[in-house]
């Protein structure tokens, strides 16, 4: 077997702590036979700490070289008055960028015994399972022109919303085969009854479509897909949207099924080289404290070994350790209810590796 060269890029706040954990599984992996080599590298603040960049030369070498990144958080309030060059989450997009990884593949599943940690009705969320497909390098948050300046003696922000037709050709390909692989449906999320750039969106997903006539289409506005996800969010199955859609509606996704803290995500590269993270932020106010919740990490790394290495048996034993986990009663604090056992980051690793 090839030696999968995993790139561990643990950044900020609770990053190392999450991070830490997820390796152990990799290490277990790694003893039971799968050939798998580790080099860890600066990204965010840390990177900012240590070499003044977010994204320093020596971590996109490493990136570049690796099959696949596991990334635990990036940021903190320390750096928000830096020039916004030096803020760790232009690292973040700037490795996104510089390695291709358009395709955000997010999964918000709502384990059974967590079922009562959902803000919504048990019966609302029960057996949930959607797949969101974000747009990841284009959209408002790479467009130009960009900036803050001033226009009449007041000063003006302002941002470019653009996407190319190869753009969403590419990223609706990624969808339309996610769907054929689950319940052969998509829908595509929008505004263009107000946008132009999301009418021409509308448009290219309908054509790509007609190359996919096993999956039925759906479009829905993105004000409309916000308040369906929290009324009755099992209507979907494979969404796909742009970048900013796509940030803010996984996020809303991601409190169906409990909490932040049990959601991985893959970017992925047009050859599947992936980076692999927890869709959550650094959480500096717990950082160090041994409470952060370890298990969208872990399951990231259950991500990696599907999407990048095609190694689908170890992608299911880390999940059913996870669930196992889960059945076991063992809670870290966000995932709590009344009668179950709450544990640490570290003592939340040690259960889903004796489960392995």
């Amino acid at each position: 077997m090839t030696t999968m060269k995993i790139a561990i890029l643990a950044g900020d706040g609770i990053g190392p702590e999450i991070v830490a954990q997820a390796v152990r599984v990799l290490d277990v992996l790694k003893t039971d036979g799968l050939g798998i080599a580790l080099e860890h590298g600066l990204i965010g603040g840390c990177a900012v700490d240590a070499t003044g960049e977010p994204y320093p030369e020596a971590t996109h070498k490493l990136a570049t070289h690796a099959d696949a990144m596991l990334l635990g958080a990036v940021g903190g309030p320390k750096y928000d008055s830096l020039p916004r060059a030096q803020r760790p989450e232009r690292g973040l997009l700037a490795i996104r960028k510089a390695l291709n990884l358009f395709a955000n593949l997010r999964p918000a599943i709502l384990y059974p015994e967590l079922a009562d940690a959902s803000s919504l009705k048990p019966e609302v969320v029960a057996g949930l399972d959607i797949l969101i497909v974000r747009e990841l390098t284009g959209d408002i948050y790479f467009g130009e022109p960009r900036g803050i300046e001033e226009r009449n003696g007041q000063r003006v922000g302002f941002n470019t919303m653009i996407y190319n037709e190869s753009e969403i050709q590419r990223i609706a390909h990624v969808a339309f085969q996610a769907a054929q692989k689950r319940n052969r449906k998509l829908c595509s999320i929008d505004k263009m009854n107000v946008l132009e750039c999301t009418q021409l969106w509308r448009d290219v997903v309908e054509e790509v479509g007609k190359e996919y006539p096993d999956v039925t289409l759906s479009h829905m506005l993105v004000d409309n897909a916000a308040m369906q996800l929290v009324r009755d969010p099992k209507q979907f199955d494979v969404v796909v949207t742009g970048n900013m859609f796509g940030d803010i509606l996984s996020d809303e996704a991601s409190m169906l099924t409990g909490s932040i803290g049990m959601l991985p995500s893959a970017s992925l590269d047009s050859n599947n080289k992936g980076l692999y993270e927890p869709i959550h932020g650094s959480a500096p106010d717990i950082a160090g404290k041994n409470i952060a919740n370890p298990l969208a990490t872990i399951l990231s790394v259950a991500m990696m070994m599907r999407y990048t290495f095609n190694q689908e048996s170890a992608a299911q034993r880390i999940e059913n350790a996870v669930k196992k986990v889960l059945a076991q009663g063992f809670r870290t604090s966000d995932i709590a209810s009344p009668g179950m056992r709450i544990i640490g980051t570290r003592e939340m690793g040690d259960a889903v590796l004796s489960n392995m």
